[in-house]
């Protein structure tokens, strides 16, 4: 071999390289954990859902790769908060608790929080003081708004806890509670996908007065790591258009 041929391989070489190193450096693939919540979050639906295409889609234009695992809520949080192999956790709402554990992003969504009542039995509400006597179902480690958060904490309204939504919601076909806290997508989409919620449909019915409608967020892990994933899902999330993504899921 020549040394001008030598020189060239060389070149050639050292050029593929430093622009594997280079791609190695700009692209890492990140673990999040998230729960079964569709429309936003499940492992059955196209793209995992639309919380999950927003996340996965932002990622993408930072020039990262990411992987979702879904689990029970309350490991979901645990999972991200504990466990190295895991950056962040998503989807989730705002609370000052949380905000003191965990990075926040900026928001990759919106959900309308409502409660759903019983037909036969419709409440009526002006504040949260006038449900004082009534039976709130919540879901176990949910947040839910700051202020009925508080009240339920504090003993000034009743709360029943249900493992999950599809579980509230049955409770409050059977009358065991008066109003269950959800998202309304997350209710539509288990009204006509979900047997049991199904079953039970004609007999509810979405209060008028919606609860808040609710940012979602993706919480990254308070460390280096955490920071320097949020700092590039951040940067990848102002070039997706995140309204266009998510309406296909909630047709």
């Amino acid at each position: 071999m020549s040394s001008t041929s030598h020189r060239m391989t060389s070149w050639l070489t050292a050029t593929i390289v430093a622009l594997l190193t280079s791609m190695s450096a700009l692209a890492a693939d990140y673990k999040m954990t998230s729960l079964d919540w569709p429309p936003y979050t499940n492992d059955q639906l196209a793209a995992q859902g639309a919380s999950s295409a927003v996340v996965t889609e932002a990622m993408k234009a930072a020039g990262n790769g990411v992987k979702i695992e879904f689990y029970a809520w309350t490991r979901t949080v645990n999972l991200a908060k504990s466990d190295a192999a895991y950056i962040a956790y998503f989807p989730e709402y705002y609370s000052k608790e949380n905000a003191a554990e965990f990075l926040y992003s900026d928001p990759i969504g919106t959900g309308p929080l409502v409660f759903v009542e019983r037909k036969a039995a419709p409440v009526t509400w002006t504040s949260y003081d006038s449900l004082k006597g009534k039976k709130i179902g919540v879901v176990k480690d949910y947040v839910n708004t700051e202020e009925l958060d508080a009240k339920i904490a504090s003993k000034a309204l009743s709360a029943d806890v249900a493992p999950d939504d599809v579980k509230n919601l049955l409770k409050l076909a059977a009358g065991r509670i008066d109003v269950a806290v959800v998202d309304v997508n997350v209710y539509n989409y288990l009204a006509k996908n979900d047997a049991s919620v199904k079953g039970v449909t004609s007999q509810l019915q979405v209060n008028a007065k919606v609860l808040e409608d609710k940012k979602l967020f993706v919480c990254f892990k308070k460390s280096p790591e955490g920071e320097k994933a949020l700092k590039a899902f951040n940067q990848g999330l102002k070039k997706v258009n995140i309204d266009d993504i998510m309406k296909k899921y909630f047709k």
